[in-house]
């Protein structure tokens, strides 16, 4: 049996491990790199931490720290209630705005995992704040950084029509801008639909009738009981006609709830300067180019020296097992990568003399790999191997191209990727084993059915 065999059955039986017994996957993965890296691809300690990801680590560590402190001093209750009015107290449009801002910060420039980073820890605060599926937040947040992400000047954009550009390829450039634009979007409407979006519609459309904006957080934490018919019982008799006692009974329940709010929209100085190091936190990834997670630490250190009461359990709040999970996973990839197993895939696939075949499965390579690594690291590696039964003319470069960059970045909803272990850190107030399995299973349906059906509309009507 070849190393590179060894090596993929070895992560097959981590993954077996690891949803069957209550361990650490990235625990499991640290020794199987050790293992895998000492006895069959005799790499040293050296080769086996190449593979370390120190800049996610420091990502992961940082994010959550940051938005820790800001969970601790109130201001991510603050940026909920700003959500809520911006969007004039209708919930179910809180995702789209989500999906919005991380594509529109992608398609300026920012990468990916540095729009996630921003958005996500906000977006997934309103998710736990109001009863809707961190899931679907979740997947709202990373399928819009990669609908704005193939965008001409944007980072993955540039990159992937660089690449196109030097092996010599026929390219257009807004072609792959919109193939990703429209290929997550419509993703996210699936899973808008799917995950509770049309029950987040209804909810609220009964709160906006009997309130105004300063009640209309509180009421809305009502109402998502009352969707599931539970809530709202106590207090009223009759929660079917609810237009009319959400007008009728609205002075009942406002005195109770109305203290929390105040607080919770009332500015105070650790908020402003919260605030303040959050939009420094875009500026400097955004503008200055400088490493989000180091830039991230470096704000939450000052926030904890200038108030050290509310920042002084943040640092037990970040989110250490996901840290572990993520990066031993992603240095067992890395022992894959510098043994050969990915290019060895990669070289059997493009051997194949269907072009077609040899297509989806070049699809489907990047999907899988790319749950687990770079996605442009694979798209740089799936790209040049393409090149061959692409020069013989036979299957159109311009939708092969765009079929390897969907494939290669929707998958990122996976929580070995860099986007999804950020999703998985930010979440607060959940069961992150069960939160985990849940992005796993979703990430594993979008390997399966996404390659496939991107192949059958951007690559087959190209062929011959």
């Amino acid at each position: 049996m070849s190393a590179e065999l060894i090596s993929i059955l070895v992560l097959v039986v981590v993954f077996v491990i690891a949803t069957t017994r209550s361990i650490n996957m990235g625990a499991l993965a640290f020794a199987a790199a050790f293992g895998v890296g000492e006895l069959v691809a005799d790499l040293d300690a050296d080769g086996i931490f190449a593979g370390f990801p120190g800049d996610l680590f420091v990502v992961l560590v940082g994010v959550t720290y940051l938005f820790a402190i800001a969970r601790a001093n109130g201001t991510t209750d603050w940026l909920v209630h700003a959500s809520i009015r911006l969007v004039g107290g209708r919930i179910a449009l809180i995702p789209w705005v989500m999906f919005v801002i991380t594509g529109a910060l992608t398609a300026i420039g920012a990468v990916s995992p540095a729009a996630v980073a921003i958005v996500a820890p906000i977006a997934l605060s309103f998710a736990a704040r109001y009863n809707i599926s961190p899931l679907l937040m979740g997947a709202m947040v990373v399928h819009g950084a990669q609908g704005g992400g193939f965008s001409p000047i944007s980072i993955y954009g540039s990159i992937v029509n660089g690449i196109v550009e030097r092996e010599n390829l026929p390219g257009n450039e807004l072609a792959l801008f919109f193939a990703s634009l429209v290929a997550n979007v419509i993703i996210a409407g699936v899973v808008f639909v799917l995950f509770g979006g049309l029950k987040l519609t209804r909810r609220r459309a009964v709160a906006v009738a009997g309130t105004g904006t300063s009640t209309s957080t509180s009421t809305s934490t009502e109402n998502t009981g009352s969707t599931g018919s539970t809530g709202s019982s106590p207090k009223s008799p009759a929660p079917k006609p609810t237009p009319a006692p959400a007008s009728a009974s609205a002075p009942a329940p406002a005195p109770a709830p109305a203290p929390a709010p105040d607080q919770d929209t009332r500015l105070t100085p650790p908020r402003i300067a919260t605030l303040i190091a959050l939009v420094a936190l875009v500026v400097a990834v955004l503008v200055f180019d400088l490493d989000a997670g180091l830039t991230a630490v470096s704000l939450a250190v000052v926030l904890s020296t200038v108030w050290p009461d509310t920042s002084r359990k943040a640092v037990g709040e970040i989110a250490w097992p996901t840290v572990l999970l993520i990066c031993g996973v992603l240095t067992y990839v890395g022992v894959l990568e510098e043994m050969g197993t990915i290019k060895w895939a990669g070289e059997g696939v493009g051997d194949i003399g269907v072009p077609l075949l040899a297509a989806v499965l070049l699809c489907y390579i990047g999907a899988v790999i790319s749950a687990f690594a770079s996605s442009v690291g694979i798209m740089g590696a799936l790209i040049p191997l393409a090149v061959p039964f692409l020069a013989q003319g036979e299957i159109g470069a311009v939708g092969m191209i765009a079929a390897l960059a969907v494939s290669a970045t929707v998958v990122d909803v996976s929580p070995f990727s860099t986007n999804g272990a950020l999703v998985l850190a930010a979440a607060p107030d959940v069961d992150r084993e069960k939160f985990f399995r849940q992005l796993m299973v979703y990430g594993g349906i979008v390997v399966a059915v996404v390659p496939a059906v991107v192949w059958l509309v951007l690559v087959v009507p190209g062929f011959g």
